[in-house]
């Protein structure tokens, strides 16, 4: 009786095919955490197309900023005092009440 040797192929499995494999995992992991920092601040407006958005950076600071998106557009407006500042009157007194409600008194300056 002859004995059959059966020779197992192992030419066609390539050693670098798990590096590949686990590329492809790194690239969905790092896109999930993208889209896990977006959900996280709230702003999934940013990646809509047709939502107006404004934010303002270091609100009352001297760098502050104004962030506003418009559809597709993206201004940003470093506020300085040519800007925001310059001479003006006064229209009149904001009140904030206990429940957070602000109301505006105008001034008439003719009685």
């Amino acid at each position: 009786m002859r004995r059959r040797r059966i020779i197992l192929d192992d030419d066609d499995e390539d050693p670098l095919s798990g590096v590949a494999n686990l590329f492809d995992i790194a690239m969905v992991f790092a896109v999930a955490l993208l889209i896990a920092l977006v959900v996280s601040y709230n702003i999934p407006e940013l990646l809509d197309p047709d939502a107006d958005l404004t934010v303002v950076k270091n609100p009352g600071q001297p760098d502050m900023q104004v962030i506003v998106k418009e559809g597709t557009s993206i201004k940003v407006m470093n506020m300085t005092a040519e800007l925001a500042g310059g001479q003006g009157s006064r229209m009149g007194i904001a009140y904030r009440l206990q429940t957070g409600e602000v109301i505006y008194v105008p001034e008439d300056s003719d009685p």
